[in-house]
Formats: structure tokens, C-alpha cells, sequence
């Protein structure tokens, strides 16, 4: 890839992001900006990475061919506002913040220009991310194509329609939270009955990530997957009986759904 990347924001996903790029070499250190206030952040992934660094957000709009805008949504705003004369013309802006409408980012630009609404998850950190990508209409085809390169550097990425994202920050973006919170209680219980507290959490984890991989990798049902562990009488059907009657589907549908609502909500 013959292009400049900049990167507005230094943070997790910002590093997320620039590690995988540069480990499955798609471009060359030099050829990846990164702009941030925190002095001692830039200066660690300069020293992590050897990609360039500034303090200055208009440095990196000047140059980049893509651009990502890996700051908090509250400030993207003030962001846009300080590069939007700044940009390249044919400039790709990939905005990762929940609830930041292609449209919005549009009129705070002041005009079309090409947009890529992304929303990853920060399981990115250790490759193993899922980012859901949708271009404007004014994104080619070969564009899109080197977008969903640079995402899938660091997991999955699958492109889906707008009126989505909503869902997907529901059921991917904000989804890890729900999980560590579901590791941490299975660790919880583990501990109440003896066992030592990392031991609990890495049997709790290796679960977690052994089920996921079987779901993915078999192609079945989850509840399929579930009844093959569940044997008459036994253990497990006994602890999924305490689940339902405890309701774990509807406590996680509706968290999910709150979650949803919300990100339509940061959108109007």
C-alpha cells in the first residue's frame, strides 16, 4: 500500500490499529503519522513502532491519505473543526466512535467527501478484533477493499449497511465489556469454592475463548454446542436450568438493547 496513514489519537485502538499494520507489513513505519497531545504517549510509539509523531493534528491532515479519527466522540467536534480546511482532497476519513452518523461527519466537514464509519472492538489488541465497516457512496470499490486490508491486520471485518452499526456496537463494540464481566463471575464462583484466584480466571478465560472458537470454526448452532455438554441429569444442565431461571438471555438481550438504544440516541 503506496499511501500515508494518519492517526488522530495515540490511544488503545490507535496502537491496536498501527501494530497490526505494521505486523502484517501492509506499509512501512515512515509511512504512518501519528498526532496526539500526550507528549510521552507519542514518544513511547515512536520508540515502540518507529512511526512518525506530532502534536500537531493539522501535520497529520496535511499528509494523510487515510486518516483515522481515533479520539473520543465528544471530540470529534473540535477535531474536524481544526483540520477540516487541512485535508487532502481525496482524503478517506475512517471514524471509529460509536454513534457518529456518515452524514454528521459529512456536514462537519463542511462537504462530500469520502467516509468510512468503523466501529472495531478493542479485543484488536491482541489481533483478534471485529470491526464493522461502512463506506459513503463515494468510497470505490478498491478503496473499500484496502480499508477492510488494514482491519483485518488485527481480526475480522465485515462491511454492513449504516442503519446497522447501532446493533453492531451492541453486539461487537461494546459486547467485550459484557464478557469480561461474565469471565470475572464464573472466576468469582471458582474462587468461593477454593480455587485460587489467577488459576480461576485463566480456566474462566480459556473457556470463553475455546467456546467462541468452537462456534466459529464448527459452524454450528451455540445451542447445539450447548446440549452436547448438557447430559441427562448432570452437572451442566443443572447449571443452565439455574441460568434460565435466573434470566441470563433476558438480562443480556436487554442490556444489548440498551446499548442499541443508546448509540441511536449519541446519533441524533
Amino acid at each position: 500500500m503506496n499511501k500515508t496513514i494518519g492517526f488522530i489519537g495515540g490511544g488503545n485502538m490507535g496502537k491496536a490499529m498501527i501494530g497490526g499494520i505494521l505486523n502484517a507489513n501492509l506499509i512501512a513505519p515512515d509511512h504512518i503519522i501519528v498526532a496526539d497531545l500526550y507528549e510521552k504517549g507519542l514518544q513511547d510509539i515512536n520508540e515502540k513502532y518507529g512511526v512518525k509523531v506530532t502534536t500537531s493534528n493539522t501535520e497529520a491532515a496535511k499528509i494523510s491519505d487515510i486518516l483515522f479519527l481515533s479520539v473520543k466522540p465528544n471530540l470529534y467536534p473540535v477535531v474536524i473543526e481544526g483540520i477540516k480546511n487541512e485535508i487532502k482532497e481525496d482524503v478517506i476519513i475512517i471514524t471509529i466512535a460509536a454513534g457518529k452518523a456518515i452524514s454528521g461527519t459529512e456536514a462537519a466537514f463542511g462537504r462530500k467527501l469520502k467516509v468510512v464509519r468503523v466501529m472495531p472492538n478493542t479485543p484488536a489488541l491482541v489481533g483478534e478484533g471485529m470491526s464493522a465497516l461502512c463506506p459513503n457512496d463515494v468510497v470505490t470499490k478498491a478503496e473499500v477493499e484496502e480499508i477492510i486490508s488494514i482491519f483485518e491486520s488485527f481480526g475480522e471485518a465485515e462491511v454492513v449497511p449504516e442503519k446497522l452499526m447501532d446493533a453492531v456496537t451492541s453486539v461487537s463494540g461494546s459486547s467485550p465489556a459484557y464478557v469480561y464481566m461474565f469471565i470475572e463471575a464464573m472466576a468469582d464462583a471458582a474462587v468461593l469454592d477454593g480455587m485460587p484466584r489467577n488459576q480461576a480466571y485463566k480456566f474462566a478465560a480459556q473457556a470463553v475463548l475455546g467456546s467462541a472458537k468452537m462456534v466459529l470454526e464448527t459452524g454450528m448452532h451455540p445451542g447445539a454446542l450447548k446440549d452436547m455438554v448438557c447430559s441427562p441429569g448432570g452437572t451442566t444442565i443443572e447449571a443452565v436450568a439455574t441460568l434460565e431461571e435466573k434470566g441470563l438471555r433476558n438480562a443480556v438481550i436487554s442490556a444489548m438493547r440498551s446499548c442499541t438504544k443508546k448509540s441511536k440516541e449519541m446519533s441524533k
